[in-house]
């Protein structure tokens, strides 16, 4: 291996949305920086199942009004 071209690889604590920490081990920031997190599991609704909004305004039925004529009746 090649000397001084890897990062350094350090331990960091990191802070979830509630404001527990976790300690792990990083490239990110300095030995004992805390990552503070936005987003994580505990919060965001593509991890818990919440629901979520499909903002197409109308794109899909357009699409398929559009093509319709090649749909493929066999499935």
């Amino acid at each position: 291996m090649k000397k001084d071209i890897h990062p350094n690889y350090h331990e960091i604590k990191v802070e979830m949305t509630d404001g527990s920490q976790f300690v792990t081990r990083s490239t990110w920031g300095s030995e004992g920086e805390i990552l503070k997190l936005e987003i994580d599991p505990k919060s965001h609704s593509a991890w818990t199942g919440g629901k979520q909004k499909i903002l197409d305004k109308g794109r899909v039925s357009k699409f398929n009004k559009k093509f319709q004529k090649f749909r493929s009746d066999s499935k």
